[in-house]
């Protein structure tokens, strides 16, 4: 699905929700910029910013995509809103591995085959498998495509919970190297979408 916004002077915007991704083309009279934005990395409930509404990403960072309000006609603009909220969902359920329409595992206390156990028998909550391989693949993909210089101190967070996944104080060092990031946050989520699961989706269940 597709959609193309045009503004007076200042050129055309395209939309185009691709597989697992959002394809943007930004056309102006002498420049065209293309960027590629993964559905798993957009919180799907917009926000709006006069005159766009925003999709931002599931962890701390500036807008994603900026569409501009009602353009090109509100049917048109509203049916792929739609249908963007609805992919962004669906995409992220896959790749934190819930089935389509699942609530996360820690809202849908009604699934489980046992109650859940609410006193304090001292008992450790159970934990979330943190995926060692795909920490690896994250830490590979940013020493690809950044400068390593750039994101030490994240890299440096992703290798400490690589090597200790079970310790929660290295996740909390991870929090801290993102949000030290800045602009590079964007990036870094389009490198190393794992990274958007492990901020977002708290790996230890807490």
């Amino acid at each position: 699905m597709k959609l193309v916004q045009k503004q007076f002077l200042k050129g055309s915007r395209e939309f185009e929700i691709k597989d697992d991704v959002v394809l943007v083309r930004m056309k102006a009279a002498f420049k065209e910029e293309k960027l590629t934005v993964l559905l798993t990395m957009l919180d799907p409930e917009p926000v709006v910013n006069k005159p766009f509404l925003e999709f931002h990403g599931r962890v701390k960072c500036g807008p994603l995509l900026s569409l501009l309000l009602d353009k090109p006609d509100t049917g048109t603009f509203d049916t792929f809103v739609s249908t963007l909220k609805q992919r962004a969902r669906e995409e992220y359920n896959a790749f934190a591995g819930l089935k389509s329409g699942a609530q996360p595992e820690r809202l849908a206390g009604n699934v489980y085959t046992e109650p859940p156990d609410f006193d304090d028998s001292g008992k450790d909550k159970k934990q979330k498998t943190v995926d060692v391989a795909s920490i690896g693949t994250a830490i590979q993909m940013l020493q690809q495509h950044m400068q390593a210089e750039e994101i030490k101190a994240l890299l440096a967070a992703l290798d400490a919970l690589k090597q200790n996944p079970e310790n929660e104080s290295n996740l909390g060092q991870l929090i801290t190297a993102f949000d030290g990031l800045g602009p590079r946050q964007g990036a870094v989520l389009t490198y190393a979408p794992y990274v958007n699961f492990l901020l977002s989706d708290d790996p230890f269940g807490k």
